[in-house]
């Protein structure tokens, strides 16, 4: 009997395969366009990367922005200066947080002090390939996206070739811990998501674009008093990875990493290149963008983050006190912050 059992599994395996092969053959007309078949495609798109990249290190030459300056400043660090504003590189002073020059001093040592561009290359074209996979899982969740999307998001666009491979900037070591973040919030798994959203934060300030909505996730998941211990540990966490340099001059760490008011050069602009330099670098425009982005985070809070029927202050509370029934916080509502 056992051995027949054996027999049986055995063929059951293939014959699952062969019915699997026969649908996509009968079904070849629309797998580009079937979410269904979301898998599929980002694995072959996936593999195709990797050729890819290894295409655009070999073949295509690497431009010097801000590597240097990277190294330069992180250097100045392993020379024991903790005073941030006395840590400088080619394009200016440090104004990254501390997870930053932890994350660099490893590639500082991995690429014999910053000199193995080559080496670098291909550590991102990694940090490149375990990004891609966290973003075509968090598509695979929302199940509405059409397969064929996906090769203009990565293997067709140089942009996002360039940012990783051909200028090795910290963005992408960012945008890949946030991402890790957002899919351990799909799985439900929220302290460890708040730690790497964390991270992501101490590599670059710009993160913190997401913490309105994160606030958001975790105050209708736990209420108010069962949120703070979450967002404590984010704090906690840039504490102690920014206690080296707090120690030695506080003020200078939090105004250099975390700098409000920093302002960009217009040569360095991509979506505001259409406009006048003189109107680029005016403070009135950087007012005009703030209010609107605190206008639009208001108009979601009212309108789409709120219950029908409830204040949105109803969130405060903790879920078994609601008056509403109180569901667990699924895909959509995470990733399109629905409420």
């Amino acid at each position: 009997m056992a051995a027949g059992k054996k027999k049986s599994s055995n063929v059951t395996l293939p014959s699952r395969f062969q019915k699997t092969l026969s649908s996509i053959w009968q079904d070849k007309h629309m797998v580009l366009f079937k979410a269904e078949y979301t898998f599929l495609i980002t694995a072959v798109l996936w593999l195709l990367e990797i050729v890819i990249n290894i295409w655009v290190i070999q073949r295509v030459a690497y431009t010097e922005i801000d590597w240097k300056a990277y190294m330069d400043e992180v250097e100045g660090v392993i020379n024991g200066t903790y005073d941030y504003t006395q840590l400088k590189g080619d394009t200016g002073p440090l104004v990254y947080p501390a997870g930053f020059v932890y994350i660099f001093t490893g590639l500082y040592y991995l690429t014999d002090h910053g000199q193995n561009i080559r080496l670098g290359q291909y550590v991102f074209a990694v940090f490149y390939l375990i990004t891609l996979l966290l973003v075509f899982r968090i598509y695979h969740h929302t199940k509405k996206v059409p397969p064929y999307v996906f090769f203009f998001i990565c293997c067709a666009s140089y942009r996002i070739h360039s940012i990783f491979i051909l200028r090795l900037f910290n963005d992408p070591v960012a945008m890949m811990l946030l991402f890790g973040a957002i899919n351990l919030f799909l799985d439900s798994h929220w302290t460890l998501g708040c730690t790497l959203y964390s991270l992501a934060v101490s590599v670059k300030m710009n993160v913190l674009l997401f913490a309105p909505g994160l606030l958001f996730l975790l105050l209708s998941e736990f209420g108010l008093w069962k949120t703070l211990p979450k967002l404590t540990l984010c704090a906690v966490i840039q504490l102690l990875l920014g206690l080296p340099f707090l120690l030695v001059n506080p003020l200078g760490y939090v105004n250099q990493a975390f700098d409000l008011g920093r302002q960009f050069l217009f040569k360095w602009t991509v979506n505001w290149r259409f406009l006048p330099e003189d109107v680029f670098l005016s403070r009135y425009f950087h007012l005009v963008l703030l209010l609107a982005h605190i206008t639009t985070l208001l108009l979601f809070a009212l309108k789409r983050w709120k219950r029908s029927g409830n204040s949105i202050w109803s969130i405060l509370k903790d879920p078994s006190e609601r008056k509403e029934t109180v569901h667990k916080l699924d895909a959509d509502h995470i990733l399109f912050m629905e409420d």
